[in-house]
C-alpha cells in the first residue's frame, strides 16, 4: 500500500503546503520532463533549509531546474558562473572608498541574496571556494572585522560536472559536508527524450523563464519552514537513523564514514519529506528517500573498493539493507 494512500488525521495543518508543492511541481512541469526525483529533492532541501550539490553531465537540465525552482518563489535570486581567475571578493563583495565621505563602504557580492545558483562550483579554486565555508554554515559573512548577516530564506544551489577533471578543483570533504544533498542527474530515457523535443516544439521559440510564474511569497516559505520543525520524529525512527550512519563509520568498504552532521541531514530532510507528502510524522520510507543524497558525498570508498568500481551508492545500499526496519 503506497504511504500517501493511508487515513490519519495530521496534528498540523499540511494541505497549503502540500498544495504549494503540486503547484510547484505542475509549474516546472511546463519545461522539465521527467526528474521527479531531482525536484522533489530541491524541494525538501529548500524546506529543510539546505543547500544542494547537483551533478551530471551538461545538458541534463541541472541549471535550468535550479532556475525555474527559483522563479516559481517570490525572492531574490543571483547566478555566478565559477571560474579559475574568480577571486573571493567577486563572489562576497568588496570594500570601495567613498570619495565624498573618505570611508570605506561595503559593495556587497552576488553571494547577497536569497536562493544562489553557482554554476560549475568546482572550475573556481580553493580561495574562491573556501569563501562559501561561513556563508553556507552560518548564513553570514566577516569582512573587514564587520558581520553581515543573510537574510532568510538563503540556499545555495551549486553545479559540477563529473567528467571533466581538467580545469577543476575538486570540493574538500569540509566543504563537500556542508551540502544537505548531493543530486546525481542523469540522462532522460526514450520516452522522455520523445517528450522533450515535443515541448520544446511546442514552445515556438519562447523563453522557458517566461512560462513559469511566481507561486509563493517569502512568507509562505518561512511559514511551509516553521512548520518542518513541528513534524513527529518517534524515539525508534531516531535510533534508525542513528545505526544507518554509525554503520557507515566502521564499514568495510568504507574510508571515511558519516559524521554527526549527517545524522541531523538526513532527520531533517525526512521531515521535510513527509511534510511534502502530507505527513506530521517521519516513516522509515522517509529516511530510505533522503539516505542518499544526505550520504553520498560524504563517505568515501577504500581506494581497493573504488578500482573494483563500487560506488557509494551500492555502499549505501548495502547498509540500509543491513538495518532492520523499525515498525
Amino acid at each position: 500500500m503506497e504511504t500517501n494512500d493511508l487515513n490519519f488525521d495530521n496534528r498540523i495543518n499540511l494541505e497549503k503546503l502540500k498544495e504549494a508543492v503540486v503547484q510547484i511541481k505542475a509549474e516546472l512541469g511546463k519545461i522539465i520532463v521527467g526528474q521527479e526525483n531531482f525536484i522533489d529533492l530541491l524541494i525538501v532541501a529548500l524546506l529543510a533549509d539546505g543547500h544542494v550539490l547537483i551533478e551530471g553531465v551538461p545538458g541534463v537540465a541541472k541549471t535550468i531546474t535550479a532556475k525555474l525552482l527559483s522563479k516559481t518563489i517570490d525572492t531574490g535570486f543571483s547566478r555566478l558562473q565559477f571560474t579559475p581567475d574568480l577571486m573571493p571578493s567577486d563572489v562576497l563583495g568588496t570594500s570601495i572608498l567613498n570619495m565624498k565621505s573618505s570611508e570605506f563602504e561595503f559593495r556587497k557580492g552576488p553571494i547577497f541574496s536569497n536562493l544562489v545558483l553557482i554554476d560549475e562550483i568546482n572550475r573556481a579554486p580553493a580561495k574562491t571556494q573556501a569563501a562559501l565555508f561561513e556563508v553556507m554554515e552560518e548564513r553570514q559573512i566577516s569582512i573587514d572585522g564587520n558581520t553581515y548577516k543573510m537574510k532568510p530564506p538563503f540556499m545555495v544551489l551549486a553545479t559540477q560536472n563529473p567528467i571533466e577533471q581538467e580545469g577543476t578543483y575538486a570540493l574538500p570533504e569540509a566543504q563537500l559536508d556542508r551540502f544537505l544533498f548531493k543530486i546525481d542527474v542523469g540522462y532522460p530515457n526514450l520516452e522522455e527524450e520523445i517528450l522533450i523535443l515535443q515541448t520544446h516544439q511546442d514552445r515556438k521559440g519562447a523563453s522557458p523563464q517566461s512560462l513559469i510564474e511566481s507561486l509563493i511569497s517569502e512568507d509562505d516559505l518561512m511559514e511551509y519552514k516553521n512548520k518542518i520543525f513541528d513534524i513527529l520524529v518517534e524515539g525508534k525512527i531516531i535510533n534508525y537513523i542513528a545505526q544507518l550512519i554509525t554503520k557507515t563509520r566502521n564499514h568495510p568498504h568504507l574510508y571515511l564514514g558519516g559524521s554527526p552532521r549527517a545524522s541531523l541531514a538526513v532527520l531533517n530532510s525526512s521531515k521535510a519529506y513527509a511534510a511534502i507528502n502530507g505527513r506530521d510524522f517521519v516513516i522509515p520510507e522517509d529516511i530510505k528517500k533522503v539516505i542518499y543524497p544526505v550520504l553520498r558525498h560524504r563517505i568515501i570508498l577504500t581506494p581497493e573498493r573504488e578500482m573494483e568500481g563500487m560506488t557509494t551508492d551500492k555502499v549505501i545500499e548495502m547498509i540500509v539493507q543491513s538495518i532492520e526496519v523499525p515498525r
